[in-house]
């Protein structure tokens, strides 16, 4: 694992480099139509209220039923971490005052989690890679939400999140770097996405952090750390650790020393608060929750799962790289999201692979992103990504030509093939038309041509010509090698 920065991912402060070293909890909605504990809907953005069983509202005398379907997410997640299964893992009472949680506890997972040891590979470049361990997962249950703006002098809650299963993945202290930090939360984010057990929604609160921070001198032993609380955006969260850590640098530096509490980020301002100080011990008087027995399963059970998981991003990168012979770097865009690479695969069906990859990612990747759209809004299909790279590959238009056709798809739709044929768009490859405008631009300008003899460079001033005369449509190979030798360059 990184036991220290490289030199470039220091800080630098009054007295020397530090290093900040990050540990991250994520809290991840599990996927599953019903709660934790109870049948009531975890749908989002009901009326307040309106998802709340009688076990959510804590009545008198209900009890708690696991959901099956969250024991089974739980187990996909920690397969798809490469992590440790435990066959037997315990619910525990979390005793601790919230107020939008009518148990007054919470049930969650203490020493005997249903997931341990595991670890995660974040790509930083397509040169650098580094190794996250996973410290455990364990399943608990969302707290309700207070709402303090609806009235001057009351609080309201709305329990329809209360009771909602959460996996916390706790990861080890092995980053070094804001950047590091968001790679992991974006590789996470990936791979829930992918094992269909988290939405991985940030803007919806189905995937959040609270950030673990401290600075060293680099060969020093850990600092002391602090948390900052319900971090819910990549971004936020690489500018929470720059803050945050800075904050630790300075302070150390001025001759204090750092008190271990829990803090809140604040993105307008830009700086993190206290919101309340955290002793080194937990004292949340955690004991086995006797309303549920222990959680047992066996070996069978975990490979039934398994055998059913999809193919994840790191094995899905290395096939496309062997397979269809792509950088790691496309490799990577293009397993981001699952629908990426179901699309690329669907384009590439028997064609060369490395040109769709490019058209994938830079024609209508940019495009979507310039308009703000996931793939699955794109009014490109893979078949017409497909249908143009067909027409490029048997040199039927070129890579100009290309663009305007992606234009025309994309605003109108239709058979890339059809509106080539239909709208003149085919390249000219019959070298006696292009050899005729050859000629005539070399006729029509004896001074460029002594120039181009002294001055090679001065080729791409005939090219644009001749491309002008033809509408855009030679081909540019042929109108190259033709101004080579008419020229005698």
């Amino acid at each position: 694992m990184n036991t220290q920065a490289k030199p470039s991912k220091l800080i630098a402060g009054a007295t020397g480099d530090w290093e900040v070293v990050i540990g991250l909890e994520i809290h991840a909605q599990v996927t599953s139509k019903s709660k934790l504990f109870s049948g009531a809907s975890t749908e989002f953005g009901g009326e307040p209220n309106t998802h709340v069983s009688l076990v959510d509202a804590a009545m008198p005398g209900m009890l708690p039923v696991i959901n099956e379907e969250c024991v089974k997410q739980a187990i996909r997640t920690g397969l798809a971490l490469k992590a440790q299964i435990n066959h037997r893992s315990v619910f525990d009472r979390k005793n601790y005052f919230y107020p939008d949680l009518p148990q007054g506890y919470q049930i969650s997972q203490y020493k005997h989690p249903i997931v341990g040891e595991g670890e995660v590979l974040v790509d930083l470049s397509p040169t650098e890679q580094i190794k996250v361990g996973i410290e455990r997962l364990h399943l608990e249950q969302d707290a309700g939400k207070s709402l303090h703006d609806l009235s001057p002098n009351d609080s309201h809650v709305d329990l329809n999140r209360s009771g909602v299963a959460l996996m916390e993945i706790v990861s080890k202290p092995d980053m070094r770097s804001a950047e590091e930090a968001k790679a992991y939360v974006s590789k996470l984010r990936t791979i829930v996405r992918y094992a269909g057990t988290c939405d991985g929604n940030m803007e919806q609160g189905s995937l959040r952090a609270d950030v673990n921070v401290s600075v060293r001198k680099p060969g020093d032993p850990f600092g002391t750390r602090c948390e900052i609380k319900n971090v819910n955006s990549i971004r936020f969260i690489g500018q929470a650790i720059e803050v945050e850590a800075r904050r630790q640098i300075g302070i150390i530096e001025d001759g204090g020393k750092i008190d271990q509490e829990t803090r809140l980020y604040d993105p307008s301002k830009g700086e993190t608060r206290s919101m309340r100080s955290k002793e080194e011990a937990h004292d949340y008087r955690y004991f086995p929750d006797p309303d549920l027995l222990p959680l047992e399963f066996d070996q069978a059970y975990v490979d039934v799962l398994a055998a059913d998981l999809p193919e994840l991003p790191d094995e899905k990168k290395a096939r496309f790289i062997a397979q269809y012979g792509l950088t790691p770097y496309d490799a990577g865009v293009l397993v981001l999201e699952r629908a990426f690479g179901d699309y690329f695969e669907e384009a590439t069906k028997g064609r060369d692979a490395k040109l769709v990859a490019n058209w994938v990612i830079n024609e209508l990747f940019g495009r979507l992103n310039k308009e703000g759209k996931g793939i699955e809004e794109s009014p490109v299909t893979a078949a017409q990504i497909g249908g143009i790279v067909d027409l490029i590959s048997s040199d039927v238009i070129s890579g100009k030509i290309a663009k305007d056709l992606f234009e025309i798809v994309w605003s109108e739709g239709g058979d890339p093939a059809d509106i080539v044929e239909k709208r003149g768009m085919k390249q000219v490859t019959d070298t006696g038309a292009i050899e005729a405008a050859v000629d005539e631009i070399i006729a029509k300008n004896p001074d460029k041509v002594e120039q181009a003899k002294a001055k090679p460079t001065m080729l791409g001033w005939f090219v644009g010509q001749v491309m002008k005369a033809t509408g855009g449509k030679a081909n540019p190979q042929a109108v190259n090698e033709l101004l080579k030798s008419k020229l005698g360059i």
